[in-house]
């Protein structure tokens, strides 16, 4: 399965011709399996400028296959982990979210479909599988 970040939703969402948009684009057109964290889903909704944009963006998130932890606690506690292992190892993630989409596409064995170096830098303290656009 592959789990879309934040960074690549924004860029289809704004109609960005970026390698992660045109992947999205790809995905849905093929009918391959994705699924959207749903704290990315927040995230995008956070980001609306009205009333017009909110209902289209949460139409649009709302048809979607959303991702949500199996285990809440487990799932935010490995991702504590994560976060401060990369700190241990003088390692700076600027988002804690990045660390949660990265642990529920952990638990998922999934791969990450991202625009964002956070990732990458997971990358060296646990297995996770990435698509870099």
């Amino acid at each position: 399965m592959i789990v879309v970040d934040t960074s690549v939703l924004i860029d289809l969402l704004t109609g960005r011709d970026l390698p992660g948009a045109r992947r999205l684009r790809q995905l849905e057109v093929d009918r391959t399996p994705f699924s959207l964290p749903v704290i990315c889903c927040q995230e995008v909704l956070q980001g609306a400028r009205d009333q017009r944009e909110w209902a289209l963006l949460s139409d649009y998130l709302g048809s979607q296959n959303l991702l949500f932890p199996h285990d809440s606690w487990a799932t935010h506690f490995n991702a504590a982990r994560i976060y401060y292992d990369c700190r241990r190892k003088g390692i700076t993630i600027r988002s804690s979210i990045d660390c949660l989409v990265a642990q529920m596409a952990l638990d998922e064995e999934a791969v990450v479909l991202h625009n964002d170096e956070d990732y990458e830098r997971i990358r060296e303290v646990r297995p996770l599988k990435t698509l870099r656009s």
